[in-house]
């Protein structure tokens, strides 16, 4: 899709972060674009920004783990700007902590986001993309996480492997239908996600957070903890960086869109080990005669 001037762009967790970078770099294209995001605080100030620079943003109040909200969502967007052209699945929460440590609604709550909110994304907008016939693209933000496994992020890493498997093959579906995938795999930028329990529902809370995301020592004193998250943060990417790669995957219909290069040779040491377990399995059928 290279030309996106005029094309409209639906956007959850679209109100900071990586999804407003997104919604900032689609805007400057010259899309028309949908800001999709559970806190209204947080779509009030989109809002006011981009009122101030007359762009076509409108500003949706969505869980996206409510089927209903989400379609109601698609069909507020279709009155608004007409049909949708690029759909960001990008909504997403984290929590850490060993997976043995790990409740019940530590998984709903953040299967129910990562996974499910993508899922229904997907379901709300393809067809009506496939029956425009103008062609379209989905970005789907998975992480880092999504291909190498992190001690401490079981929920997460779950949630994340699966947005990756899953855009892998709607890659494969959706080409002939001229509707193009990404899988946005970012390292650490700097976002809210650390603090991203500020929006655990009442009926999914627990007593995990997500400090042990960063491999901070439980032992740790508060200041060391705070001067590891300060510091993790301020090497942080800057998210508009983000943004703009997005668009030029969009553009040019780039599937893996790796934000931190470096984590390649830990993706290299796992696709080794599976090669070699290949290898080993193929000679052990040999000798067994199977």
């Amino acid at each position: 899709m290279k030309d996106l001037a005029g094309k409209v762009a639906f956007i959850t967790g679209g109100a900071s972060g990586l999804g407003l970078a997104m919604a900032r770099s689609f805007s400057a294209a010259g899309m028309k674009v949908v800001v999709a995001d559970i806190e209204q605080n947080a779509l009030d100030v989109v809002a006011a920004e981009f009122t101030a620079s007359n762009a076509d943003v409108l500003t949706l109040k969505v869980d996206v783990t409510d089927r209903e909200a989400m379609e109601q969502a698609a069909v507020t967007t279709e009155q608004t700007y007409g049909k949708v052209h690029v759909v960001c699945n990008n909504a997403g929460v984290a929590v850490g902590g060993s997976v043995d440590e790990m409740s019940f609604e530590d998984w709903d709550w953040v299967l129910g986001v990562n996974i499910n909110g993508v899922i229904n994304g997907v379901q709300t907008f393809t067809h009506r993309m496939a029956a425009h016939g103008e062609g379209g693209h989905f970005v789907n933000t998975a992480s880092m996480a999504g291909h190498i496994a992190i001690p401490g992020m079981s929920v997460y890493n779950t949630s994340k492997f699966a947005v990756v498997g899953m855009s892998e093959v709607m890659r494969l579906d959706l080409a002939a239908k001229d509707i193009g995938v990404s899988v946005l795999c970012p390292g650490v930028v700097s976002t809210n996600i650390f603090d991203s329990g500020r929006n655990r529902p009442d009926d999914l809370t627990g007593d995990k957070d997500t400090a042990s995301m960063l491999m901070i020592n439980a032992e740790d004193s508060a200041e060391d903890q705070t001067a590891r998250m300060a510091a993790l943060m301020a090497s942080a990417l800057d998210p508009q960086v983000v943004g703009d790669m997005v668009l030029h995957a969009i553009q040019n219909d780039e599937f893996y869109i790796f934000t931190h290069p470096d984590i390649g040779q830990a993706m290299e040491e796992r696709m080794t080990e599976m090669s070699d377990s290949l290898t080993r399995w193929a000679t052990y059928r040999q000798k067994n005669g199977v």
